[in-house]
């Protein structure tokens, strides 16, 4: 008779034993970390070093002017969206028993998933803001 699995934390779900469920799972503590070091510099540069009255749409401008800052953008968004889908799937295979609904919901949330991440994408990498000549508006 083989051992039950072992838990991963006191109260959560068995640490799976190989295939995707393993890769989702690690996935899920490094992009943790990864949007915990990522957001806390947003929430340092964004609210700490600059004052809320500064940012507008030109700072955001200024900033896009380089890839650095789309980049950085662009992966806060990327990691997010994969991050809190896995998570739903991992919901809905707690709680959708028959296999039907559960593809139905994976379907639905690759979908959404899908279109949300590449509206973020497209809407950071074609930004091209007018440039202002010099005067105007001064």
């Amino acid at each position: 008779m083989a051992a039950p699995p072992a838990l991963s934390s006191a109260y959560g779900r068995p640490k799976p034993i190989g295939g995707m469920d393993l890769w989702s799972w690690y996935f899920m503590r490094v992009s943790g970390l990864a949007l915990l070091l990522l957001a806390l510099g947003h929430l340092v540069i964004m609210h700490l070093i600059n004052s809320v009255d500064v940012i507008d749409y030109d700072f955001v401008a200024r900033r896009y002017v380089g890839w650095f800052w789309r980049g950085y953008d662009l992966l806060l968004l990327v990691l997010a969206m994969i991050h809190g889908l896995n998570g739903m799937r991992v919901i809905v295979d707690d709680y959708l028993h028959q296999p039907a609904q559960r593809r139905v919901a994976a379907w639905l949330l690759h979908g959404l998933g899908t279109i949300l991440i590449v509206l973020g994408v497209v809407a950071v990498v074609t930004f091209r803001p007018p440039v202002t000549p010099v005067g105007v508006g001064q």
